[in-house]
């Protein structure tokens, strides 16, 4: 399949591995990319000579097009985009704050910018930056999110109308037919997240891949809208902010119960009490841990498949 996105970014399938924290590292991104969707690695939860590290495996990983994920509200910002140029990154991702900020930056060395938006207006205002793909991304995703609490299927046509630039669907997205879904809305490819968690490659930590399998239908729920709003799997912590919030208890105390390394405590090194567990509602639908390619050519073969039922149809 060929689009403006495919063509973009120099891939076969318009499927994107989203850069999660303490999850997409070099191993996921470049079996991703070596299955002919785009691998990202996750910057968020690395120091900047973590980064370079991955690149640097990533590209021993794979000669297919990977770009890097930048959430812009991280510290070293400044030394992840020049490590990034330094490495000869190719296409950038960036989340979490205002685009305007590096876009042109990256763009004067020749890189692929992509900005992920929770709304219109910001995709507009990643359109007038300068970027040249936005990722529509619903509140059903994990992580961090928009308070606007706008789904994907309202989400997506809406910024496909704002804007001229390609959209990428993103947020409960985790089969063909989701995938066909957003297509329909005007998408023109894919950010999946939590299907990726639960494979091999992604550097989550086995525990919290299980918890995701095992997780059903109204197990996640966006919390922490007074500080930077992120959906979180329920656990005792998730337990903890909740009552707190419950109670308008002031943002300091907020920021003190979350602390510093929930989510590697939860995520990465496998605490299911006492960590933050950032994952979307469509981990009710991942029921099984298997190898990233295959999980590519799952989602493009029922894509294809219904895609082609639907030629069929009787008009």
């Amino acid at each position: 399949m060929e689009n403006r996105v495919t063509r973009l970014l120099g891939i076969q399938y318009p499927i994107i591995q989203a850069g999660m924290v303490w999850t997409a590292g070099w191993r996921l991104a470049s079996a991703v990319s070596n299955a002919g969707g785009l691998g990202l690695i996750g910057s968020g939860s690395m120091y900047p000579d973590v980064l370079r590290e991955h690149i640097r495996k990533c590209k021993a990983a794979t000669d297919k097009p990977f770009g890097v994920n930048v959430p812009l509200l991280y510290p070293d910002i400044d030394q992840h985009m020049r490590i990034i140029v330094e490495e000869g990154i190719r296409i950038v991702f960036t989340s979490g704050g205002s685009p305007a900020k590096w876009t042109a930056f990256l763009k004067s060395h020749g890189i692929t910018v992509v900005h992920v938006v929770p709304g219109a207006k910001y995709a507009l205002k990643a359109q007038d930056a300068g970027c040249d793909a936005v990722v529509a991304e619903g509140f059903e995703a994990g992580g961090h999110n928009g308070r606007e609490e706008t789904t994907t299927m309202c989400l997506v046509p809406l910024v496909c109308e704002a804007v001229s630039i390609p959209v990428i669907a993103a947020g409960g997205i985790a089969s063909g037919r989701a995938m066909m879904a957003a297509f329909a809305l005007g998408a023109e490819a894919v950010q999946i997240g939590t299907r990726f968690v639960a494979t091999h490659e992604a550097s989550a930590h086995l525990a919290f891949k299980q918890a995701v399998i095992r997780s059903q239908e109204g197990d996640t729920m966006l919390t922490l809208k007074r500080l930077v709003p992120v959906r979180l799997l329920r656990n005792p912590f998730f337990q903890q902010i909740q009552e707190a919030e419950s109670r308008c208890a002031p943002v300091e105390e907020l920021q003190a119960l979350l602390g510093k390394g929930r989510a590697k405590k939860g995520m990465f090194e496998g605490d299911l009490e006492n960590g933050e567990l950032e994952i979307g509602q469509v981990a009710a639908l991942v029921k099984d841990i298997r190898p990233a390619a295959e999980v590519v050519q799952e989602i493009w073969k029922e894509f294809c498949e219904i895609k082609e039922a639907i030629c069929s149809w009787p008009l």
